[in-house]
C-alpha cells in the first residue's frame, strides 16, 4: 500500500478492489461526518458504476452518519429506457445503496419524453452550492460522468443532453450491463465537468486492468479535453484510489 501526491491529486493504491474499496469508503465517511458535524447537511455527488460498488458498501456500512440530514445527487442516466430498467443507474444506485441508506433524500435525473426539460431541471435542483462529496470514477476512454472525450472543461452548462462516445458504449457490453452495442442508447443527460467538480471533496474509486490506460492517461497526459480524467487534476481536493490491476506503474 501506498500513498504520493501527483500534481494536486493524492493517490491511494490498495492490492486488491475491495481494499481499494474499504479505503475510499473509510475516506468518505469521515468527509460526511466532519460536514454534518455542526448540525448542516451534506450534499454527495454519485457515479452508477460496478467500479463503485465496493466504495459504497464501506460508505453505507459507515457508523455516525445522520443519513436523514444528507442529500444524494447522481451524475448521469441514459434516454430511452423503460422505467425501472436495471440498466438504468438511478435503479443501479437505489439497489446498490440508496436502500442500505433509506433516511438520506435521493434526487433522481429521469429522462422521460423530454430530456433537455429534464437537463434544466437537474440544474436547477443542483443549484450552485458546491458538494460537500462527489464520488466517481473513470470511464475506459477516460470520461468523468458521461463527459466523453473531447470534454468541455469549461462547458457553461451544470447538465446537458449528450450523445454518447462508441467506446462508452462498449464499456457497458463489456461490463455486461446490455447484451449488444445496438441495445445501448446512444443519448444520456450528464451533469458537466465543471458541476462536478464545484465540490469541496472528490474521491475517485478506480479499479480493475481495463482502466489502466485512462488512469495512465489521467495521471501522465497533458491537461485537456482529449482526455477528460486530467480534469481531475486542476481541483485541490481529489483522492484517487486504485487496486493493483488498474494501477499503471
Amino acid at each position: 500500500m501506498s500513498t504520493k501526491a501527483e500534481t494536486s491529486m493524492t493517490v491511494v493504491r490498495e492490492p486488491t478492489r475491495a481494499a481499494m474499496g474499504q479505503r475510499a469508503g473509510t475516506h468518505a465517511g469521515q468527509i460526511l461526518r466532519a460536514a454534518l458535524r455542526n448540525g448542516g447537511r451534506a450534499r454527495v455527488m454519485l457515479a452508477a458504476a460496478p467500479s463503485q460498488s465496493a466504495t459504497l458498501a464501506a460508505l453505507a456500512r459507515a457508523e455516525g452518519i445522520d443519513w436523514a440530514r444528507v442529500e444524494l445527487f447522481h451524475m448521469d442516466e441514459y434516454v430511452g429506457l423503460p422505467p425501472g430498467a436495471p440498466q438504468g443507474f438511478a435503479t443501479w444506485l437505489v439497489t446498490n445503496f440508496v436502500r442500505h441508506t433509506p433516511d438520506a433524500t435521493f434526487h433522481r435525473i429521469d429522462p422521460g419524453t423530454d430530456p433537455y426539460a429534464e437537463a434544466e431541471r437537474y440544474k436547477v435542483l443542483l443549484g450552485t452550492e458546491p458538494f460537500d462529496l462527489v464520488l466517481l470514477g473513470l470511464g475506459v476512454n477516460g470520461h468523468l460522468a458521461f463527459n466523453d472525450p473531447p470534454a468541455d472543461f469549461d462547458d457553461p452548462m451544470g447538465v446537458r443532453v449528450v450523445t454518447l462516445d462508441t467506446a462508452s458504449r462498449r464499456q457497458q457490453v463489456e461490463e455486461g450491463h446490455f447484451a449488444t452495442l445496438d441495445d445501448v442508447p446512444t443519448t444520456a443527460v450528464t451533469v458537466t465537468i465543471p458541476r462536478l467538480l464545484n465540490a469541496d471533496v472528490v474521491i475517485a474509486s478506480v479499479p480493475g486492468r481495463a482502466k489502466r490506460i485512462a488512469v495512465r492517461q489521467t495521471l501522465g497526459e497533458a491537461i485537456g479535453p482529449m482526455h477528460p480524467g486530467t480534469a481531475l487534476r486542476r481541483h485541490p481536493g481529489v483522492t484517487l484510489y486504485l487496486d493493483a490491476e488498474a494501477d499503471p506503474r
